[in-house]
């Protein structure tokens, strides 16, 4: 896997700290830090998501794509699922996130809650490679809830 990072802005201007990723798959992501006040040089325009927010999504994107396949593989009418990510980050350098929260709502007909469940725990213990990086450094937690279609 590869990815290029760039920086785009330029050290006298306001949009000092914007960078674009082309990943090896060929697709381009933005990224832009937060506006810094005291110092508009060393801080973003807010054009963009942060890096770390990026992290964050990533995980989510990694986790919720394990569920959905687990649950289609075991047969299960699996129509929708979305996850949402909310995280503590540590409050010195380096800041790590520290804890980790997903609450996933998965749709469906007749999905039995203990196929979600399970599907959860099988990303977060063995598929997810992002999550188990992360718990590392984050205490990670979940939970969910089924909604019918």
């Amino acid at each position: 896997m590869e990815c290029t990072v760039s920086w785009t802005g330029h050290l006298n201007t306001r949009s000092g700290m914007g960078f674009v990723a082309e990943t090896g798959s060929g697709h381009i992501v933005n990224m832009d830090g937060a506006p810094d006040a005291a110092k508009p040089e060393n801080g973003g325009q807010n054009l963009a998501p942060r890096p770390m927010e990026l992290l964050l999504a990533g995980t989510g994107g990694c986790t919720a794509y394990d569920v959905v396949l687990i649950l289609k593989r075991g047969r299960h009418a699996v129509q929708g699922c979305s996850v949402q990510l909310s995280a503590e980050r540590a409050e010195t350098d380096p800041k790590v996130f520290t804890s980790i929260h997903m609450h996933f709502v998965v749709t469906g007909k007749a999905l039995p809650a203990q196929a979600v469940e399970r599907a959860i725990a099988m990303s977060h213990e063995k598929y997810c490679s992002a999550s188990f990086m992360l718990g590392k450094t984050a205490v990670m937690t979940t939970g969910f809830e089924v909604v019918e279609s």
